[in-house]
């Protein structure tokens, strides 16, 4: 068996998971998700808790048997808790604001950054150049951080740049350190 996916989910109050069709929906106070999963893997609801089964030993069903148990729990994070990245934008002169369904980014260049604000998502801007984005869906999520982030990753001389809050920033010691 599989480490990840042996391991029960359990069903927080509010929360209800529908598994027939090949399409697994999970639905709770924040939203609803769904996804389309492989034949070779099964659902079995008990006692308030998930378990995910394998039908055979092959290598892609044991991928599959721990692929599934993480999506399905990152779905029932995600519709109870909700998931958030928060970026920090540093530098003289960057700076994030949003206008409507728009997150306008001035990082240096010689004009803004107008990103569109996806309908799932929301953004929001805080002082000291923090941007917190916060929705129901981890993937999403983690790729629109890493679209705004990719606008101006951090660069190791001065550290300027847009970087996640846990994110270290190795420096570098310039020419003038070197004599």
């Amino acid at each position: 068996m599989s480490r990840v996916g042996k391991i029960p989910i359990k069903i927080p109050q509010g929360v209800a998971i529908n598994f027939q069709d090949e399409i697994l929906a999970v639905e709770g106070p924040k939203g609803k998700l769904t996804v389309r999963y492989s034949p070779e893997v099964s659902f079995v609801s008990e006692n308030g808790s998930i378990t995910v089964n394998r039908a055979n030993e092959n290598k892609q069903t044991k991928a599959y048997h721990g692929l599934y148990r993480n999506l399905l729990n990152n779905m029932i994070t995600g519709v109870s808790k909700g998931f958030t990245k928060t970026l920090i934008i540093t530098g003289v002169g960057y700076k994030a604001e949003i206008q409507g369904k728009l997150l306008v980014l001035s990082l240096g260049y010689s004009s803004d950054i107008f990103v569109g604000v996806p309908e799932d998502l929301s953004v929001a801007v805080e002082a000291g150049g923090k941007l917190t984005i916060t929705g129901i869906d981890k993937q999403r999520v983690g790729e629109f951080a890493a679209q705004i982030r990719k606008f101006r990753e951090p660069e190791p001389y001065k550290g300027k740049g847009i970087r996640y809050e846990e994110e270290i920033i190795r420096r570098k010691v310039g020419k003038s350190g070197v004599k």
